[in-house]
Protein backbone atom coordinates (compact mmCIF):
# COMPACT_ATOMS: atom_id res chain seq x y z
CA UNK A 1 0.00 0.00 0.00
CA UNK A 2 2.94 2.57 0.33
CA UNK A 3 3.87 2.13 -2.96
CA UNK A 4 0.42 3.07 -3.98
CA UNK A 5 0.49 6.07 -1.64
CA UNK A 6 3.95 7.14 -2.83
CA UNK A 7 2.24 7.59 -6.59
CA UNK A 8 2.58 11.42 -7.38
CA UNK A 9 -1.24 12.00 -7.28
CA UNK A 10 -1.32 10.50 -4.04
CA UNK A 11 1.41 12.85 -2.66
CA UNK A 12 -0.19 15.50 -4.27
CA UNK A 13 -4.03 14.62 -2.78
CA UNK A 14 -1.90 14.10 0.55
CA UNK A 15 -0.69 17.65 0.54
CA UNK A 16 -4.02 18.99 -0.60
CA UNK A 17 -5.38 16.93 1.93
CA UNK A 18 -2.67 18.39 4.73
CA UNK A 19 -3.77 22.34 3.44
CA UNK A 20 -7.53 21.67 4.28
CA UNK A 21 -6.67 19.77 7.36
CA UNK A 22 -4.42 23.03 8.97
CA UNK A 23 -7.52 25.51 7.73
CA UNK A 24 -9.62 23.31 9.72
CA UNK A 25 -7.41 23.69 12.76
CA UNK A 26 -7.17 27.30 12.43
CA UNK A 27 -11.04 27.80 12.72
CA UNK A 28 -11.46 25.48 15.54
CA UNK A 29 -8.41 27.38 16.93
CA UNK A 30 -10.52 30.93 16.66
CA UNK A 31 -13.90 29.14 17.55
CA UNK A 32 -12.27 28.23 20.46
CA UNK A 33 -11.27 31.85 21.61
CA UNK A 34 -14.50 33.17 20.98
CA UNK A 35 -15.67 30.42 22.98
CA UNK A 36 -13.98 31.68 26.30
CA UNK A 37 -13.63 35.42 25.18
CA UNK A 38 -15.88 37.13 27.64
CA UNK A 39 -19.16 38.77 26.69
CA UNK A 40 -19.61 41.91 28.49
CA UNK A 41 -16.55 44.18 28.67
CA UNK A 42 -14.85 46.29 31.58
CA UNK A 43 -17.38 49.14 32.75
CA UNK A 44 -15.95 52.73 32.37
CA UNK A 45 -18.75 53.44 35.40
CA UNK A 46 -15.97 52.62 38.09
CA UNK A 47 -13.51 54.82 36.75
CA UNK A 48 -15.46 57.66 37.94
CA UNK A 49 -14.41 58.95 41.58
CA UNK A 50 -17.37 58.61 43.88
CA UNK A 51 -17.23 59.54 47.47
CA UNK A 52 -16.53 56.74 49.44
CA UNK A 53 -19.10 58.05 51.99
CA UNK A 54 -21.83 57.64 49.22
CA UNK A 55 -20.48 54.06 47.85
CA UNK A 56 -19.89 52.57 50.99
CA UNK A 57 -21.50 52.10 54.40
CA UNK A 58 -19.30 50.90 57.60
CA UNK A 59 -21.09 47.95 59.42
CA UNK A 60 -22.38 46.53 56.01
CA UNK A 61 -21.57 43.62 53.69
CA UNK A 62 -19.26 44.62 50.81
CA UNK A 63 -21.52 44.84 47.77
CA UNK A 64 -20.16 43.46 45.01
CA UNK A 65 -21.53 46.26 42.46
CA UNK A 66 -18.95 48.70 44.18
CA UNK A 67 -15.65 46.10 43.72
CA UNK A 68 -12.99 47.92 41.01
CA UNK A 69 -14.81 51.48 42.32
CA UNK A 70 -12.41 54.63 42.59
CA UNK A 71 -13.67 56.75 45.29
CA UNK A 72 -12.65 59.22 47.11
CA UNK A 73 -12.14 60.44 50.82
CA UNK A 74 -10.63 62.70 53.24
CA UNK A 75 -9.01 62.16 56.26
CA UNK A 76 -5.83 61.58 58.87
CA UNK A 77 -3.91 58.74 58.75
CA UNK A 78 -2.60 57.58 62.40
CA UNK A 79 1.54 56.61 61.74
CA UNK A 80 0.95 54.01 65.05
CA UNK A 81 -1.28 52.12 62.24
CA UNK A 82 0.23 51.13 59.72
CA UNK A 83 1.05 47.12 58.62
CA UNK A 84 3.00 45.68 56.04
CA UNK A 85 1.88 42.75 53.94
CA UNK A 86 4.38 40.52 52.66
CA UNK A 87 4.28 38.10 49.60
CA UNK A 88 3.15 41.07 46.74
CA UNK A 89 4.78 41.05 43.62
CA UNK A 90 5.76 44.36 41.67
CA UNK A 91 7.39 43.83 38.39
CA UNK A 92 8.26 39.88 39.30
CA UNK A 93 10.01 41.25 42.46
CA UNK A 94 8.49 39.48 45.78
CA UNK A 95 7.98 42.63 48.41
CA UNK A 96 5.53 44.10 51.12
CA UNK A 97 2.43 46.37 50.70
CA UNK A 98 2.41 48.93 52.62
CA UNK A 99 -1.11 49.62 54.79
CA UNK A 100 -2.51 52.04 56.74
CA UNK A 101 -5.66 53.00 58.22
CA UNK A 102 -6.90 56.57 57.32
CA UNK A 103 -9.88 58.07 59.62
CA UNK A 104 -12.85 59.16 57.35
CA UNK A 105 -13.98 62.47 57.63
CA UNK A 106 -17.47 62.76 58.16
CA UNK A 107 -18.10 59.01 57.97
CA UNK A 108 -20.76 57.44 59.60
CA UNK A 109 -19.71 56.37 63.37
CA UNK A 110 -20.77 52.41 64.11
CA UNK A 111 -22.72 52.01 67.10
CA UNK A 112 -22.04 49.29 69.96
CA UNK A 113 -20.42 47.78 72.23
CA UNK A 114 -16.35 48.05 71.44
CA UNK A 115 -17.18 50.84 68.85
CA UNK A 116 -14.61 52.98 68.10
CA UNK A 117 -15.74 56.93 68.00
CA UNK A 118 -14.26 57.12 64.35
CA UNK A 119 -14.68 55.16 61.30
CA UNK A 120 -11.29 54.25 59.29
CA UNK A 121 -10.84 52.81 55.90
CA UNK A 122 -7.43 50.12 55.49
CA UNK A 123 -5.33 52.27 52.24
CA UNK A 124 -2.52 50.19 50.20
CA UNK A 125 -0.28 52.83 49.92
CA UNK A 126 2.55 51.22 48.27
CA UNK A 127 5.19 48.70 47.75
CA UNK A 128 8.52 48.06 49.39
CA UNK A 129 11.24 45.42 48.85
CA UNK A 130 12.73 45.85 51.99
CA UNK A 131 10.80 46.26 55.51
CA UNK A 132 13.31 49.34 56.60
CA UNK A 133 11.72 51.67 53.20
CA UNK A 134 8.47 51.64 54.49
CA UNK A 135 8.34 54.87 55.64
CA UNK A 136 5.55 56.67 57.78
CA UNK A 137 1.82 57.75 56.25
CA UNK A 138 1.73 61.57 55.42
CA UNK A 139 0.67 64.03 58.03
CA UNK A 140 -2.31 66.39 57.83
CA UNK A 141 -5.21 66.30 56.01
CA UNK A 142 -4.97 63.72 53.33
CA UNK A 143 -7.57 63.72 50.27
CA UNK A 144 -7.53 60.11 48.83
CA UNK A 145 -8.33 58.59 45.68
CA UNK A 146 -8.26 55.01 44.82
CA UNK A 147 -9.97 52.02 44.00
CA UNK A 148 -11.90 50.36 46.47
CA UNK A 149 -11.43 46.83 47.17
CA UNK A 150 -13.69 43.93 49.58
CA UNK A 151 -11.67 42.67 51.97
CA UNK A 152 -9.34 39.55 51.50
CA UNK A 153 -9.08 36.48 53.76
CA UNK A 154 -6.68 36.29 56.43
CA UNK A 155 -4.32 33.34 56.15
CA UNK A 156 -5.53 30.92 59.00
CA UNK A 157 -2.87 29.69 61.49
CA UNK A 158 -0.16 32.29 60.20
CA UNK A 159 1.58 34.67 62.72
CA UNK A 160 2.72 37.42 60.39
CA UNK A 161 4.68 38.89 63.50
CA UNK A 162 4.75 42.65 64.96
CA UNK A 163 4.40 45.57 62.89
CA UNK A 164 2.89 42.69 59.96
CA UNK A 165 -0.92 41.32 58.34
CA UNK A 166 -0.85 38.16 56.35
CA UNK A 167 -4.04 39.77 54.42
CA UNK A 168 -5.35 43.02 53.79
CA UNK A 169 -7.91 41.80 55.95
CA UNK A 170 -10.03 43.61 57.45
CA UNK A 171 -10.95 41.26 60.49
CA UNK A 172 -7.27 40.81 61.04
CA UNK A 173 -6.79 45.06 60.58
CA UNK A 174 -9.44 45.93 63.28
CA UNK A 175 -8.11 43.46 65.68
CA UNK A 176 -4.72 44.96 65.48
CA UNK A 177 -5.82 48.29 65.83
CA UNK A 178 -8.49 48.02 67.83
CA UNK A 179 -10.88 50.10 65.41
CA UNK A 180 -14.10 50.13 63.67
CA UNK A 181 -13.92 50.01 59.93
CA UNK A 182 -15.01 49.66 56.49
CA UNK A 183 -15.53 46.43 55.04
CA UNK A 184 -12.98 46.88 52.62
CA UNK A 185 -10.00 48.26 51.51
CA UNK A 186 -8.74 51.67 49.22
CA UNK A 187 -5.28 50.51 46.97
CA UNK A 188 -4.38 54.60 46.40
CA UNK A 189 -3.65 56.00 43.07
CA UNK A 190 -3.52 59.85 44.20
CA UNK A 191 -2.87 61.37 47.91
CA UNK A 192 -3.11 65.21 48.14
CA UNK A 193 -2.42 67.16 51.33
CA UNK A 194 -2.04 71.02 50.87
CA UNK A 195 -2.63 70.55 47.63
CA UNK A 196 0.86 68.57 47.04
CA UNK A 197 0.80 65.12 45.95
CA UNK A 198 2.28 62.87 48.63
CA UNK A 199 1.66 59.50 47.25
CA UNK A 200 3.99 57.03 46.63
CA UNK A 201 3.93 57.73 42.62
CA UNK A 202 5.32 61.35 43.59
CA UNK A 203 7.72 60.37 46.25
CA UNK A 204 10.12 58.72 43.92
CA UNK A 205 11.55 57.30 46.64
CA UNK A 206 11.64 53.33 47.73
CA UNK A 207 7.94 52.65 48.39
CA UNK A 208 6.20 52.08 44.64
CA UNK A 209 3.03 53.05 43.22
CA UNK A 210 0.50 49.87 43.22
CA UNK A 211 -1.22 50.80 40.16
CA UNK A 212 -4.41 48.32 40.23
CA UNK A 213 -6.30 48.80 37.41
CA UNK A 214 -10.21 47.31 36.92
CA UNK A 215 -10.46 43.68 37.48
CA UNK A 216 -11.70 42.51 33.78
CA UNK A 217 -14.98 40.61 34.09
CA UNK A 218 -15.40 36.64 34.49
CA UNK A 219 -15.32 35.13 31.20
CA UNK A 220 -18.09 32.74 30.02
CA UNK A 221 -17.93 29.83 27.77
CA UNK A 222 -19.65 30.10 24.75
CA UNK A 223 -20.74 26.49 24.43
CA UNK A 224 -22.22 26.73 20.35
CA UNK A 225 -18.49 28.23 19.88
CA UNK A 226 -17.03 25.32 21.70
CA UNK A 227 -19.07 23.09 19.59
CA UNK A 228 -18.10 24.53 16.18
CA UNK A 229 -14.51 24.21 17.69
CA UNK A 230 -14.85 20.45 18.18
CA UNK A 231 -16.51 20.63 14.97
CA UNK A 232 -13.79 21.68 12.36
CA UNK A 233 -10.94 19.57 14.56
CA UNK A 234 -13.54 16.53 12.92
CA UNK A 235 -13.61 18.13 9.63
CA UNK A 236 -9.94 18.19 9.94
CA UNK A 237 -9.23 14.39 10.61
CA UNK A 238 -12.03 13.66 7.82
CA UNK A 239 -10.07 15.45 5.43
CA UNK A 240 -6.81 13.03 6.02
CA UNK A 241 -9.59 10.35 6.12
CA UNK A 242 -10.82 10.68 2.92
CA UNK A 243 -6.85 10.50 1.34
CA UNK A 244 -6.32 7.62 2.68
CA UNK A 245 -9.51 5.62 1.94
CA UNK A 246 -9.12 6.77 -1.08
CA UNK A 247 -5.37 5.58 -1.33
CA UNK A 248 -6.96 2.30 -0.09
CA UNK A 249 -9.63 1.56 -3.11
CA UNK A 250 -6.75 2.62 -5.38
CA UNK A 251 -4.21 -0.09 -3.93
CA UNK A 252 -7.27 -2.60 -3.84
CA UNK A 253 -8.39 -2.06 -7.40
CA UNK A 254 -4.31 -2.68 -8.08
CA UNK A 255 -4.74 -5.87 -6.64
CA UNK A 256 -8.26 -6.76 -8.38
CA UNK A 257 -6.54 -5.81 -11.55
CA UNK A 258 -3.33 -7.87 -11.27
CA UNK A 259 -5.68 -11.07 -10.41
CA UNK A 260 -6.99 -10.68 -13.48
CA UNK A 261 -4.49 -10.38 -15.60
CA UNK A 262 -3.46 -13.55 -13.72
CA UNK A 263 -6.24 -15.32 -14.66
CA UNK A 264 -6.37 -13.84 -18.30
CA UNK A 265 -2.80 -15.22 -18.90
CA UNK A 266 -3.16 -18.68 -17.43
CA UNK A 267 -6.66 -19.33 -19.71
CA UNK A 268 -4.58 -17.75 -22.84
CA UNK A 269 -2.02 -21.10 -21.91
CA UNK A 270 -3.77 -24.02 -22.17
CA UNK A 271 -2.37 -26.95 -23.97
CA UNK A 272 -4.56 -27.73 -27.48
CA UNK A 273 -5.34 -31.55 -27.33
CA UNK A 274 -3.54 -33.51 -29.48
CA UNK A 275 -5.26 -36.18 -31.76
CA UNK A 276 -2.56 -38.80 -31.90
CA UNK A 277 -2.40 -39.08 -27.73
CA UNK A 278 -4.24 -42.29 -26.68
CA UNK A 279 -5.40 -40.69 -23.55
CA UNK A 280 -7.74 -38.04 -26.22
CA UNK A 281 -8.92 -40.96 -27.96
CA UNK A 282 -9.49 -42.68 -24.71
CA UNK A 283 -11.54 -39.54 -23.59
CA UNK A 284 -13.22 -39.16 -26.92
CA UNK A 285 -14.45 -42.65 -26.55
CA UNK A 286 -15.51 -42.30 -23.11
CA UNK A 287 -17.59 -39.43 -24.44
CA UNK A 288 -19.35 -41.71 -27.73
CA UNK A 289 -20.41 -44.41 -24.46
CA UNK A 290 -22.51 -41.74 -22.12
CA UNK A 291 -24.58 -40.14 -25.19
CA UNK A 292 -28.23 -41.43 -24.78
Amino acid sequence: MLQTALKPRWIVGLVFAIVVSGVFVLLSQWQFGRSTQPEVTVSTTTEEPKPLTAALQPGDFFPGSVADQVVTATGSYDPQKQVLVPGRLNGGASGYWVVSALAVKDAPVLTGAGASPQTWIPVARGWVADPADAAAPPSGTIELTGRLLPSEAPLPGTDAGPGRASAVSVAELINIWDISSYPGFVAASSELSGGSDVSAAASGGEVKPLNIGPQPPAGKINWLNLFYAAEWVVFAGFALFIWWRLVKDDYRRGLEDALDEEQEAAAQHVPTPDPTDPRTTETRTTETKVQP
